[in-house]
């Protein structure tokens, strides 16, 4: 009788934790939502999603402290586009520490900690660990306030938008 219920609890603990382990596993699902940028990338919980002008392929370059204030968007399989994403250009990239990192038009996707509310956008433009964030549009590029004057090294122009 005491080995059967040791045997029943073992069951038990062990549908438990499976039943846990597949509650956390998740696809990513990234679409478009109107906010003070205009229309830009969000994940499921509606909050934007940035890429880091550091990160010049689609490896990203931010981890240990710099990860944890620009999360990345991470799933466990293929992401899915929602309404206003382009399914073409969504991909994935390993992490150093082997998670799937989400790519929207080869730029790793990240959440900014500070942006507590839905459509929050705080996290554009701000420079911090080595580049600066910018949410990205849904065509996969980077958002650029209208009235952004940006330098380069022949030019001098005003954004419109999109950058």
């Amino acid at each position: 009788m005491r080995i059967t219920r040791v045997l029943a609890a073992l069951v038990v603990a062990s549908v438990l934790t499976g039943t846990a382990l597949a509650a956390s596993a998740t696809i990513a699902v990234v679409h478009v939502r109107a906010t003070s940028l205009g229309s830009t990338l969000v994940a499921a919980n509606s909050k934007t999603l940035y890429m880091f002008a550091h990160d010049t392929s689609t490896k990203s370059t931010c981890s240990g402290s710099c990860a944890s204030y620009w999360p990345p968007l991470v799933t466990t399989g293929k992401p899915k586009a929602g309404p206003g994403a382009h399914a073409a250009l969504l991909g994935t990239t390993h992490r150093a520490d082997g998670t799937l990192q989400v790519t929207y038009h080869g730029h790793p996707l990240y959440f900014f900690v500070n942006d507590k509310k839905a459509g929050a956008t705080s996290g554009e433009g701000l420079k911090a660990f080595g580049g600066k964030w910018f949410a990205l549009s849904p065509a996969g590029s980077k958002i650029v306030p209208a009235g952004t004057t940006t330098t380069t090294p022949t030019t001098t122009t005003t954004s419109g938008g999109y950058g």
